[in-house]
């Protein structure tokens, strides 16, 4: 029997009853909860959208998310108060579905390589760590400039390349992400010396 695509999960998901919280997305992609978590938190921040600073508690969650990852957990902790919170609407309605059709196209062109390195406990501790470092330089990007978009892109793609098993796709990720940090680290630096 066929395995259902990531894609057709994830909008069944969307398209059900099921409460859209992070609960609910944990208890419904358990096996890959931190990297569908990672996905869906960072995917409002990698686009090209001005969020007025919403995105940063998305980014605190996704470097706390990162840190369980680095300690070796298996299963998803978040507090309480986090648990029961409802994605954003917009999240929700406009931008999980073009993720959905995004993803569906990805996969066409995707398949598991290095499938096993890619669920080892240290590669997936290496990668909680380039997620951590690309959340801090989103979350510090300059305001309303649309810097933070590539390193937010960079984990959505690393994030998708753990739920699809792909390597070269996590590769793409780690170069877009670090493409982003240098752009933050440039930029930001001769703004200051603008304003300076």
């Amino acid at each position: 029997m066929a395995k259902t695509p990531f894609s057709t999960h994830l909008d069944n998901w969307l398209k059900s009853s099921k409460p859209k919280t992070l609960e609910g997305l944990v208890n419904n992609f358990e096996e890959k909860s931190f990297a569908i978590l990672f996905l869906v938190l960072m995917a409002l921040p990698a686009l090209p959208l001005p969020t007025g600073g919403l995105t940063h508690l998305f980014e605190l969650i996704t470097v706390l998310l990162a840190l369980e990852v680095i300690a070796g957990r298996r299963s998803v902790w978040l507090p309480k108060r986090w648990r029961g919170m409802n994605l954003p609407k917009s999240v929700v309605n406009s931008g999980l579905p073009k993720l959905v059709s995004f993803i569906a196209w990805l996969e066409k062109y995707s398949r598991p390589r290095f499938s096993q390195l890619m669920s080892h406990r240290f590669t997936l501790q290496i990668l909680g760590l380039v997620i951590i470092v690309f959340a801090v330089f989103a979350a510090f990007a300059i305001p309303f400039s649309g810097l933070d978009t590539l390193p937010a892109l960079g984990i959505v793609l690393i994030a998708l390349s753990i739920i699809l098993e792909d390597f070269l796709l996590m590769l793409v990720g780690i170069l877009v992400g670090s493409v982003g940090v240098g752009l933050v680290i440039g930029l930001g630096s001769a703004a200051f010396k603008l304003l300076g």
